[in-house]
């Protein structure tokens, strides 16, 4: 195995050597859990463009990775925040990619994706009113509807920016559920991983704009296939859930505690959406194979690893959790560079890097590990470590 000098504890540098990568069940599909990977965008370096301002997209790898992910009976959530949606790629580019990914799923037998349609195409400000976010999300929602798409119905800084308390929230999404033509996943991402999100639902308190979120959902249960909050709270979680209307799912969104929320208990269990199975997508897949045959202890010891790399790839600032993301794909061969839309790959320091080869390491992930040696020393070299 091969052997290199990271940096660790106040940058001190010491050799490292990796271990083998493990090898996972397979199976196909259905799974106990519906699990949906929030996938990540490649973006295209050799591309003529200011790398802050422009949106070069490297198609053919960024469909390919969906591929990888359907591969391992994993669906996909597209154009979410793991996309850089609000980081780096506008409703333009979302169109384009929810379109192209669609095409692509025709040709899986079994594939599963869902789609972001939200506000982001209008920008918040004191001259926009509720009236413009209603018709904001009811043009994105038949967007995406008109392609084919189902709908994860995102959570709008407009909203947030224009909401003067909780009645507006429910007069929005009481517009919005009323129209769409299939049951959707309402996301209710927390300020953790937006600042721009503080106070959604018109509370500052989770527990009483939880209470607003559990009202809109209960006067539209039909239309709604599960509500995915992301607030890094197993305990807001597991209540939430517990509350839910009869058929209402919990998809997990805490890449904190994703497998005790997602092996469940006596009450119930989440089904999870979430930006980590991006990376981790392999052991998900293995991890569901094993609950296809009622092997927890099998589950637990394949998911328990991965948890201390999430954990690190999703630390604070969390929105820039998009990088570990990337980088994990570089490392594991999925795209031949390191460069982001917006310039994201320098939002993590090399420190940060260092640490998640290791953890990625430990817990199996890194598929060729001479190939991910090689690159992790190039990246080291670019910040001057030998």
């Amino acid at each position: 195995m091969p052997t290199l000098t990271l940096p660790g504890a106040e940058g001190r540098l010491a050799p490292y050597t990796t271990g083998a990568p493990r090898e996972f069940p397979v199976a196909k599909p259905p799974f106990p859990r519906i699990a949906l990977a929030a996938a990540h965008l490649v973006a295209d370096p050799l591309a003529e463009q200011d790398p802050w301002l422009d949106v070069r997209i490297d198609w053919d790898r960024t469909i390919a990775f969906r591929r990888h992910l359907w591969s391992l009976g994993l669906g996909v959530a597209e154009a979410m925040d793991t996309a850089q949606r609000g980081m780096g790629l506008d409703w333009t580019g979302a169109q384009e990619l929810i379109r192209r990914s669609l095409d692509a799923m025709k040709d899986v037998p079994g594939a599963v994706m869902a789609s972001g349609a939200g506000t982001d195409h209008l920008a918040p400000g004191p001259d926009v009113t509720v009236d413009d976010v209603i018709r904001a999300y009811e043009e994105q929602c038949s967007a995406v509807e008109g392609m084919g798409g189902r709908i994860i119905l995102m959570a709008s800084r407009a909203l947030a920016r224009a909401a003067r308390g909780p009645d507006d929230y429910v007069r929005v999404y009481d517009r919005i559920l009323r129209q769409v033509r299939q049951p959707v996943i309402i996301h209710w991402l927390g300020e953790m991983f937006d600042p721009a999100l503080e106070g959604y639902w018109g509370h500052h308190d989770h527990w009483k704009a939880m209470e607003v979120a559990l009202e809109v959902i209960a006067d539209h249960a039909a239309k709604v296939d599960g509500v995915k909050i992301s607030l890094l709270d197993k305990e807001k979680e597991i209540a939430m859930r517990r509350r839910l209307p009869e058929g209402v799912r919990m998809y997990t969104g805490d890449d904190f505690n994703y497998a005790e929320t997602i092996a469940g208990d006596s009450e119930g269990h989440s089904d999870a959406l979430l930006g980590i199975f991006d990376p981790i997508a392999p052991a998900v897949g293995g991890a569901l194979a094993c609950l296809s045959r009622d092997d927890l202890q099998g589950f637990h010891d394949i998911l328990a690893p991965t948890v201390p790399l999430s954990r690190h790839i999703f630390k604070a600032p969390t929105r820039f959790y998009k990088t570990g993301v990337v980088f994990m794909a570089w490392l594991n061969g999925h795209q031949d560079h390191f460069t982001m839309v917006g310039g994201q790959q320098s939002a993590r320091s090399i420190g940060h890097f260092a640490e998640l080869f290791r953890l990625a390491d430990k817990a199996g992930l890194l598929r060729d590990p001479d190939l991910a040696a090689a690159r992790m020393r190039q990246i080291l070299a670019v910040h001057g470590v030998s």
